[in-house]
């Protein structure tokens, strides 16, 4: 048999495993390995276990480890995976995907469809025929609206291990180092992940406290994984802790915020609003007059005052404040 690239020989892996795992009774690893190697697909024991352990993670397959050689079988109610060859739409989705998704997936569950990334990017590639396809990437993009910066360097295992304590709902055990170079070791639990721009942050509650911080992930000089696990907390809500301004470093506070701007400056919130309430008075000066209710924080104020004498007038009233 002719040698495959390693990227094809991880597709097949993945595919012939998949399909060959009974519903009814359970198969082995080196079962598994016979069978393959009557198929023509040579690989080693030790890759076909630990291929095998992924996969049981991450579908509903169950392994039996109460005896050596362990068993794998498709759980009674799941709907056992059938891999047809991907089409040139579901690799250009896929490649789509995997550059959204690398930073907000645990890193094993990645890792384990890197067999059918991989063979996205093959059916994309200049060999195949799929040229329309192939040529979408390069007619889209999402680009920055401040000055792009490049993403801090993370330090080696770390996403790893906080993505798998996040999944797990383990405790974390870190090394952290704040923006003042204070160095800590904490124990934390690990509730959200979250990207800001080229940043990413660790939603968490420390041992013995009840509020949620935001940790950089570059900031971490080590983490460790507990085997302990936790429940994670009912009240806690991911998209709230980002609705009331935490990652711009506020509170949660809402004001009813009102300004005057030059147009010239102001003229793209016309069309992109700060808020659904927003109510705009145009002045025969030319200026703008603003008025909507949002989240004051640190970023807002950064924001103001980027407008520098283009705009006056800044007024901040709290919501359950006097009118």
């Amino acid at each position: 048999m002719a040698k495959r690239s390693d990227t094809l020989e991880t597709v097949l892996l993945a595919v012939e495993l998949l399909r060959r795992i009974p519903r009814g009774r359970k198969i082995s690893a080196g079962e598994l390995h016979h069978q393959l190697k009557d198929a023509g697909i040579e690989r080693d024991l030790r890759t076909i276990q630990r291929q095998l352990e992924m996969l049981s993670e991450h579908f509903e397959i169950e392994r039996d480890d109460r005896s050596k050689p362990y068993g794998y079988r498709w759980l009674e109610q799941a709907k056992a995976l059938a891999v047809p060859n991907l089409t040139a739409q579901e690799s250009l989705l896929l490649q789509l995907a995997e550059e959204h998704l690398k930073n907000l997936l645990p890193a094993r569950l990645m890792k384990s469809m890197d067999g059918f990334f991989g063979q996205a990017k093959r059916n994309l590639g200049p060999e195949g025929n799929a040229r329309l396809e192939r040529e979408w990437p390069s007619k889209v993009r999402v680009v920055a609206t401040s000055q792009p910066l490049l993403p801090p360097k993370i330090q080696p295992g770390v996403f790893e291990t906080v993505s798998e304590a996040l999944y797990n709902n383990h405790w974390l055990n870190l090394d952290y180092k704040n923006s003042g170079g204070k160095r800590t070791k904490v124990e934390v639990m690990p509730l959200g992940l979250a990207q800001q721009g080229p940043r990413l942050y660790l939603v968490c509650r420390y041992r013995a406290y009840d509020n949620e911080r935001s940790l950089a992930l570059h900031r971490i000089l080590s983490a460790e994984m507990s085997t302990v696990a936790f429940d994670r907390p009912k009240e806690f809500d991911l998209k709230k802790y980002d609705d009331d301004g935490r990652f711009g470093f506020g509170n949660g506070k809402k004001v009813k915020l009102t300004f005057c701007i030059q147009r010239s400056a102001g003229f793209h919130l016309l069309e992109s609003p700060l808020s659904a309430d927003q109510k705009v008075v145009e002045h025969q000066d030319g200026k703008l007059e603003i008025a909507a209710t949002v989240v004051d924080s640190s970023m807002l104020e950064w924001w103001l005052r980027g407008f520098g004498d283009r705009i006056l007038d800044v007024r901040r009233q709290p919501i359950d404040g006097p009118r």
